[in-house]
């Protein structure tokens, strides 16, 4: 199936997918003329497997940073205490303050980071300017949500600040990445689940898209695993409700593998 990069044309028919070559990848895809045009990238945090390609919502928003952050952010200035971070960060039930000065980020300090600190002797007369990241890993507004997951997941941290130059516009927490795949992948719609094999067919996913179409089931969402052998991937269809078992006879019926269904 091909995979479209450029001159995207609009969507007609709004399926999530999440499938790929290689690769998984999450997208949406519509027809025309007998081609499929498919746009993908990777939510799945395993950094060997991402695609530099956009993610887009059914929609037609697409899933930056600026959509997913938080814009009202709870900041402290580097003379603070570390009496008074925690006081705040408890009160508040954050686990990061991004540290301004003068409008521009300047430090990152964590929750973990404030723990450790409360047990200096001396905590009281240290400040946050002491204990703080100075080169907190930072991500742009305009950044696709697969490329801040890229960086929590490669730097093992829980949140970023949303900078532009070192002006801090907000903050994206591990919370609000998740947020976004679920949103994505339709987990919370009510919904079914289709576990095949398509196997080495021919245009087989043409086919089985058919066959739920055929049947008025809407495609949320499609995983696939990541067997080296493409004959033996497992995909996995999450379908809106719909007559589920009469689905899973034609599918077998035109010789799929059905693995298990979740209803």
């Amino acid at each position: 199936m091909p995979t479209l990069r450029a001159a995207i044309p609009p969507w007609r028919d709004p399926y999530s997918i999440l499938f790929g070559s290689g690769y998984a990848g999450l997208g949406n895809f519509r027809s025309e003329g007998g081609k499929i045009f498919v746009l993908l990238t990777n939510p799945l945090g395993v950094d060997t497997f991402f695609s530099k390609i956009r993610v887009a919502c059914p929609g037609g928003k697409a899933m930056q940073v600026k959509n997913q952050m938080s814009r009202k952010v709870v900041t402290i200035p580097p003379n603070t205490s570390i009496l008074r971070a925690i006081e705040i960060m408890r009160d508040k039930s954050i686990r990061h303050l991004p540290v301004v000065e003068e409008g521009e980020l300047v430090g990152l300090v964590t929750e973990g980071d404030l723990r450790q600190a409360s047990l200096l002797s001396l905590v009281d007369k240290v400040s946050i300017d002491d204990v703080m990241i100075k080169k907190p890993v930072t991500v742009s507004p305009e950044a696709s949500i697969e490329e801040a997951a890229r960086l929590v997941y490669r730097h093992r941290i829980g949140g970023l600040p949303v900078v532009v130059g070192r002006k801090l516009v907000g903050i994206l927490t591990i919370v609000d990445i998740l947020a976004a795949f679920i949103q994505l992948l339709g987990i919370l719609k009510s919904s079914s689940r289709i576990d095949m094999i398509l196997g080495g067919k021919p245009h087989a996913f043409e086919e089985v898209s058919a066959v739920l179409r055929n049947h008025r089931a809407e495609i949320i969402s499609v995983g696939m695993s990541n067997h080296k052998d493409r004959k033996k991937r497992v995909y996995y269809f999450r379908v809106g409700k719909c007559p589920v078992k009469r689905i899973v006879n034609e599918l077998e019926k035109k010789g799929y593998k059905v693995l298990s269904v979740v209803e």
